[in-house]
């Protein structure tokens, strides 16, 4: 039998997701796992057939072919059982066994689209929507899954079957909001997209600090709302340049030996040019119009430290920024993050002052912020604070990280 290597997974990354949109738009959201068990069919079709017969020219087309066929048998039983076994259900049906599955790119495209807002929907709750984005818009596995949320893929399970109960009993529809509904329904949309990229930027899973296959995912469905007309909003541009900034950092974040580097100590040759310019394209985008959302102020800060720069004028930039953004909503991780803003314009005796007020104590970077601040001005108090940051961090990459800020402090 011939062995493809890593073809096959990567299909399934880019090409699942495809196929489960377009047949949950075909059959309704009430058959979701119908179309997930046409999907994961198909590929498992494709292990067989291309471990024997070898990659066909296309292999893309080949899933979809077969993905068209599957769901025509499909669609053919049902129209057996309502004609021959349960007549009385035939006006319930939505579909006939002659209907075509449309495969085309702007199918595709669409059903990606009105996926993305039927399982963002109101009914279930971000950390549902977070988990049926990763499975049905990104292609992940379960496991894949449950190691994001760090819990097992029974209590994913669940999870998700839980989550597309609510959507069918709330008869969501896969279809766009109309025009009136765009504006409040994209909010729960930017959000999810918002909280899929933390999860690979700031990732505790796989004992990761960061999973760039989140980030990446993130930033494509994103991409997607940009190039649909009706929700090509100036909030959508925003955080599209807010992760765009972030992204570009990538590979300064993270040292060879997987272990994360503090901003101060980045090497900025290694920051992404091309992502940076793409990110003041999109803040551009962002800035028509009259709305300022959170995702532009978090888009302004990430700007600001794309700047290599070490100036007053740029951490006086920040600071002003996360007073905005805090204002505008508070929340723990952008007020730690707004006190070394303070230390870099008022010096570390305010920022320290600043810091603890904050009393965030399960928060290793808080303690590793403290003991920062503190060096230099009381360097016992630093080192206890950095025991405490290690003694909290979640990731082998962080905990070298703060090991190597223990030994070169002694």
């Amino acid at each position: 039998m011939l062995d493809h290597g890593p073809i096959i997974p990567h299909l399934f990354r880019t090409e699942y997701r495809k196929i489960v949109s377009v047949l949950c738009r075909h059959f309704g959201f009430r058959e979701i796992e119908v179309a997930e068990d046409i999907a994961s069919e198909t590929f498992q079709a494709a292990m067989q057939a291309w471990g024997l017969e070898g990659l066909p020219p296309n292999p893309a087309g080949w899933l979809y072919n077969t993905a068209k066929n599957k769901a025509k048998n499909h669609l053919h039983r049902e129209s057996v059982f309502r004609h021959k076994i349960a007549q009385e259900l035939q006006n319930t049906t939505q579909q006939s066994d002659s209907a075509e599955v449309d495969l085309s790119l702007q199918n595709i495209n669409d059903s990606q689209l009105q996926m993305m807002f039927a399982v963002c929907h109101p009914s279930v709750s971000h950390e549902s929507q977070i988990g049926l984005s990763l499975r049905i818009l990104c292609g992940f596995g379960i496991d894949e899954i449950a190691s994001a949320f760090m819990t097992n893929k029974d209590v994913i399970n669940k999870r998700l079957f839980r989550a597309k109960e609510k959507l069918r009993e709330a008869k969501v529809a896969i279809e766009m909001p109309p025009a009136s509904a765009i504006e409040a329904r994209l909010e729960p949309v930017l959000k999810t997209i918002y909280l899929l990229f933390n999860e690979g930027y700031y990732s505790a899973s796989q004992n990761n600090t960061l999973r760039k296959d989140l980030c990446l995912e993130a930033i494509r469905l994103c991409t997607m709302l940009i190039e649909h007309s009706e929700t090509n909003k100036p909030k959508v541009n925003a955080l599209l340049a807010l992760m765009c900034f972030h992204a570009s950092r990538f590979d300064a974040r993270i040292n060879d030996n997987g272990s994360a580097v503090l901003y101060d100590e980045q090497d900025s040759s290694l920051w992404n040019r091309d992502l940076i310019s793409k990110g003041g394209y999109f803040l551009r985008m962002a800035g028509q119009g009259n709305e300022l959302s959170k995702y532009h102020l978090e888009a302004g800060i990430a700007a600001w430290h794309t700047q290599q720069s070490d100036t007053a004028e740029k951490w006086e930039g920040i600071l002003h920024l996360y007073n905005q953004l805090l204002q505008r909503e508070y929340s723990p991780v952008a007020a730690l993050n707004r006190t070394y803003a303070v230390a870099k314009v008022r010096g570390k005796e305010a920022a320290i002052a600043e810091a603890e007020k904050l009393q965030i104590p399960e928060n290793h970077f808080y303690f590793a912020l403290l003991g920062t601040l503190y060096t230099d001005i009381d360097d016992q108090k630093a080192m206890l604070h950095w025991q405490t940051s290690l003694s909290l961090a979640k990731t082998d990459s962080d905990k070298e990280a703060i090991r190597k800020k223990l030994r070169s402090e002694i």
